[in-house]
């Protein structure tokens, strides 16, 4: 049965070709829903690097949590990532699985949902927009509700011009 995927984008070498790439081969796991605003923010992390491109989309997908997430790191790797064992280093491309529809997996490989969408801004303000009202599964609160207590906080600057461009693509989509 068909599960709503909440996936996080994000890219700080070459964003918006990157994300570009992401977000059209986001449409070969299921139906793409739609892409949240492109927010630009620092990068979290002990070194300093070039400012993250961040988004959301959300896919109507048939594939199982553990497949999903093999998929996102194969469309990492063909955007040209190489992970190391540092977690703040820059990346081409960075796609999350945050949410699979009400689904609470805790495994070394998996969380779901993904525990930083209650502390990060850049997951949670995406996420929110593309369903408000949805609900997160351990919590019970609206997406709406997180991002709007983590936003404050935060220094996510919308980057419309992206933003139009990976809505585009789903429009895209949609046609064929």
């Amino acid at each position: 049965m068909p599960e709503l995927a909440f996936i996080s984008l994000g890219s700080n070498i070459e964003p918006e070709k990157n994300l570009i790439f992401g977000t059209k081969r986001l449409g070969e796991l299921g139906r793409l829903i739609a892409v949240s605003t492109v927010y630009q923010n620092p990068a979290v992390g002990p070194t300093p690097q070039p400012d993250f491109l961040n988004a959301a989309a959300l896919i109507d997908t048939d594939h199982p949590a553990e497949t999903l997430r093999l998929h996102l790191r194969d469309i990492e790797a063909d955007s040209g990532r190489v992970r190391t064992g540092d977690k703040y280093a820059p990346r081409t491309l960075d796609l999350d699985l945050c949410l699979l529809g009400t689904q609470i997996t805790e495994c070394p490989e998996l969380s779901l949902p993904d525990p930083e969408l209650l502390t990060r801004a850049h997951l949670a303000v995406p996420m929110a927009e593309l369903a408000p009202s949805f609900l997160h599964p351990i919590t019970g609160e609206a997406l709406q509700i997180i991002a709007d207590r983590l936003r404050p906080g935060s220094s996510l600057k919308p980057r419309p011009e992206i933003t139009a461009r990976l809505q585009s693509i789903v429009l895209e989509l949609d046609k064929n």
